[in-house]
């Protein structure tokens, strides 16, 4: 399929969305994480359980939600609960997946969704964790969907409000935080990243079509593990882009080309 019939937010969702796996949890974040995991259920991963942190327990979601806490997020649900029963199971270990996205990410995964600049004189303050500090923290897995340049992939955050393997190897659990558990995969733009099981630094593990390694490092502030060999993620098909386009209608979240 030609690049120009679909945009690259829907590239990135596509690719998330086969990321997931079947009857598994998944807790989704605003945006880009909703279609994803949408996309998954109708196509991929029917037995999937969608976990909203408003306490929507496995919806059938009929197109995109304003927010993780619109009714719509309780549509034809098996539970409609509360914020903290949501955040409970999270700290039981029931939540396999989180979806979440990022303003700034370092090379260890860590996430800030708070604020750019200073603390006290921002440039910009942002909604804040909500419940993505618990997902990161608790989740078995966190899969991360985000714009990729300079100003994104960063050497040092500004505010952590999320952790990934924090400072490396062995710090997520010194800082008391279970073990096995940590980001998963990066999705952007450009392709998808995974983190070395030694040195949990950021890896490349596959570009999507028509970029290249040189997109990767003009578009990071820091350095990506390069493999090799580089595999190709594979571009969206017409039926995901059918289903994309009945969810999000209006081309709210992933535009159009």
């Amino acid at each position: 399929m030609s690049k120009r019939e679909y945009s690259p937010s829907e590239y990135m969702i596509c690719v998330a969305a086969r990321t997931l796996e079947d009857k598994k949890t998944i807790f989704v974040g605003t945006g880009m994480p909703m279609i994803a995991a949408v996309l998954a259920q109708r196509l991929y991963t029917p037995n999937i359980l969608i976990v909203f942190e408003a306490g929507g327990i496995g919806p059938l979601i009929p197109r995109l939600p304003i927010s993780v806490g619109e009714s719509l997020t309780f549509y034809k649900a098996i539970m409609a609960t509360s914020m903290d029963y949501v955040m409970s199971i999270s700290q039981l270990g029931y939540l396999d997946y989180g979806f979440l996205g990022a303003a700034q990410i370092d090379m260890y995964g860590n996430i800030n969704t708070t604020v750019i600049g200073d603390w006290d004189k921002p440039k910009v303050r942002l909604p804040g964790s909500g419940g993505a500090n618990d997902v990161g923290s608790l989740c078995w897995r966190t899969i991360i969907l985000m714009k990729q340049d300079k100003r994104r992939f960063v050497n040092k955050l500004d505010f952590v409000t999320t952790p990934g393997y924090l400072t490396g190897p062995g710090a997520r659990e010194k800082a008391g935080l279970p073990s096995n558990t940590g980001p998963y995969r990066v999705i952007t733009q450009i392709g998808v990243y995974g983190f070395d099981e030694k040195t949990k630094k950021m890896k490349l593990l596959a570009l999507h079509e028509g970029n290249t390694v040189d997109d990767i490092r003009q578009n990071s502030a820091f350095d990506i593990i390069i493999p090799d060999k580089v595999k190709y993620t594979d571009p969206p098909t017409k039926e995901e882009l059918k289903v994309i386009r009945e969810i999000d209608p209006l081309g709210l979240i992933v535009g159009r080309k």
